[in-house]
């Protein structure tokens, strides 16, 4: 089997099947506490030790069965960790289980967890917390075999303040006093459903839910709550789509819940429970709304039940979610919007190549993470590379309806297990013989190994897209004498969407002179608009155009909501103005320490300030 060079663990020698998870979140500390038992079966004979990631986490004992068991720390890594080595009393004979529990403390500067002082929340009350797992953060909370290529099944405990409520990426399973802490109350928790380690999730706050479906309930914070269940009431109706494209939802419950404004990511899919950012909160169209929503939904059933077996194959998660999600987009929208969203993300790729450049190993589809952090590689490309294969191979065997039942067979076929790239592609195979020849002419190599930009262009139809066009076209046209020509009603046919879009392709292009962005402000009123999606790019354009108004308002989305995808660029664009450059590192200094811990490691290195 191949290794997965983002772990230490070896499945292949002893497989954890099952956790029971006992521990109190410690807010004055700022720790998880408590034992995790793994259910550890023997994968070969005389099996004597079983090898796990941690991550700056206290081990305090180990047993085995029951027994007192030897553990050592092996050699720390800069970003894997470290090694745990527990040694087992008696050796395991293949097949037999054994129950390895651990009595473990967090740190409280662990990667996976952030804590929120009350101030940091909506409500000013209450602390809060929660973890992001993925890629390899879940070591960070307690020791576990942290790779995709491993799935276990889960039972939670979790001891909080009885003020909060504590959620998890599984099914709730009661409540009741805590009898070691009256003023702590246990939550529980059971996921029946195998999962590997990064989809283990926790949140601890002030949280209120309201029911919007027959399986779905909306968490947020009370100031939060009634705008979230408003914005994603077309859950249920989303879910249903879902099915229809890609088979049964196994999970149960599809929870949702809105989280504090530094959430690094747009969204986290954990089973039952899929995390969303504010950012996502602006009315605008609900149909922002539901493209995130279609996201966490699609991965239920293409990243939560097929999973990359190593990270360098998260392509096949990404990919593949991305694909579904645009097919709900086109089922709920029409299949011009679907070709619509298909080109924005192609540009998207474009863009992506141009900043980490086109011969930058990190840009293949499938990666090589031998020394790698999965987090300095992170980027659009599994997603949007993965997505322009899908969409190509769709075109070439014979549309959408064709491609789909494929999709469909290919998560039945690989549902609870971990797979790699060529896996898929042996079931691609399979499933289109009679059409291998056609298979045979696809450029492979370059599409999985080569750096850079596909080598073909999927075709897309282009009628959403020819107004974003048109439009900026006259924009890098425009000479100063050309200003006047431009008006508020360039915009009123567009959506937002479209408008998205049309400053895509500006910022493709050179930076417009300072009068351009001007004028554009003069008349489109873009300091106006609330979502991000637009402002992110808007104040882009005017940053690199080198318009100083604009820098007070960068600096504020930067560091008003840490979603990656808006503070990575922004920061760096920042950092490129030598007007802004330095306010930019005092800026993010000032900020750091209450900035997600990945989100500040990444600005970190942009800004040249990595410790």
């Amino acid at each position: 089997a191949m290794a997965d060079p983002s772990s230490f663990a070896s499945p292949a020698c002893c497989l954890t099947r099952h956790l029971h998870l006992r521990c109190r979140a410690d807010f004055g500390a700022r720790v998880l506490r408590g034992t995790a038992a793994l259910t550890a079966r023997a994968e070969r004979e005389t099996l004597r030790c079983l090898v796990l990631d941690t991550k700056d986490v206290q081990v305090f004992k180990v047993t085995v069965n029951g027994q007192d068991a030897q553990f050592a720390f092996g050699e720390k890594h800069s970003f894997k960790g470290t090694p745990l080595e527990i040694t087992f009393p008696n050796e395991l004979r293949r097949g037999q289980e054994a129950i390895v529990e651990i009595s473990f403390e967090s740190s409280p500067q662990s990667s996976a967890l952030q804590w929120f002082t009350p101030e940091q929340t909506s409500g000013k009350k209450h602390p809060f917390l929660f973890s992001q797992c993925q890629a390899i953060h879940c070591r960070a909370i307690f020791p576990c075999q942290d790779t995709p290529a491993v799935k276990l099944t889960y039972y939670a405990e979790i001891s909080v303040p009885k003020e909060l409520v504590a959620l998890m990426s599984a099914n709730r399973d009661g409540e009741a006093p805590d009898p070691e802490d009256s003023a702590h109350k246990v939550y529980r928790f059971s996921q029946n459903v195998p999962i590997p380690c990064y989809l283990f999730a926790l949140v601890v706050g002030a949280l209120e839910s309201r029911k919007i479906g027959p399986r779905t309930l909306v968490w947020a914070e009370k100031e939060l709550v009634d705008k979230s269940a408003y914005e994603f009431s077309e859950a249920e109706a989303m879910l249903k789509t879902a099915e229809d494209l890609a088979g049964p939802y196994v999970w149960g419950q599809y929870d949702l819940l809105v989280l504090p404004p530094s959430f690094p990511y747009g969204g986290m899919e954990n089973p039952c429970l899929t995390f969303v950012t504010p950012t996502l909160l602006v009315s605008i169209a609900v149909i922002k709304v539901s493209s995130s929503l279609g996201i966490a939904l699609s991965i239920s059933w293409t990243g939560n039940l097929v999973t990359n077996k190593t990270w360098e194959h998260f392509w096949l998660n990404e990919g593949h979610t991305v694909y579904l999600e645009r097919r709900i987009g086109g089922r709920l929208f029409g299949e011009q919007f679907r070709h619509f969203q298909a080109l924005g993300g192609w540009r998207e790729l474009q863009n992506t190549i141009n900043t980490l450049g086109d011969k930058n190993p990190v840009t293949n589809l499938v990666i090589n993470l031998d020394e790698v952090d999965p987090d300095v590689a992170y980027s659009s490309v599994p997603y949007e590379k993965g997505f322009a294969l899908l969409f190509y191979l769709e075109q070439l065997l014979g549309g959408p309806d064709v491609f789909i039942g494929f999709l469909k067979a290919y998560v039945q076929t690989f549902a609870y297990k971990s797979i790699v790239t060529e896996d898929w592609k042996k079931f691609l195979y399979s499933y289109f013989k009679d059409k291998v020849d056609i298979l045979d002419k696809v450029d492979w190599n370059s599409w999985f190994h080569a750096p850079g930009m596909p080598p073909v262009k999927p075709t897309y139809d282009m009628t959403l897209s020819n107004a974003c066009i048109a439009l900026s076209q006259r924009w890098i046209q425009a000479k100063e004498s050309d200003l006047g020509s431009f008006s508020s009603a360039d915009l009123k046919e567009m959506s937002s969407h479209q408008l998205i879009e049309f400053l895509a392709l500006l910022l493709l292009e050179a930076p417009l002179p300072l009068s351009h962005v001007q004028r554009m402000q003069e008349v489109y009123n873009f300091n106006a608009i609330n979502n991000s999606e637009i402002r992110f790019r808007w104040l882009r354009l005017c940053i690199r155009s080198k318009w100083e108004a604009a820098i007070p308002l960068a600096l504020k989305m930067a560091t008003d909501q840490g979603r990656m995808k808006f503070t990575r660029p922004l920061f760096r664009d920042l950092y490129g103005f030598d007007k802004s450059r330095d306010l930019a590192v005092k800026t993010f200094l000032e900020h750091r320490a209450s900035m997600h811990p990945v989100t500040s490691m990444l600005v970190g290195k942009d800004l040249k300030q990595d410790q």
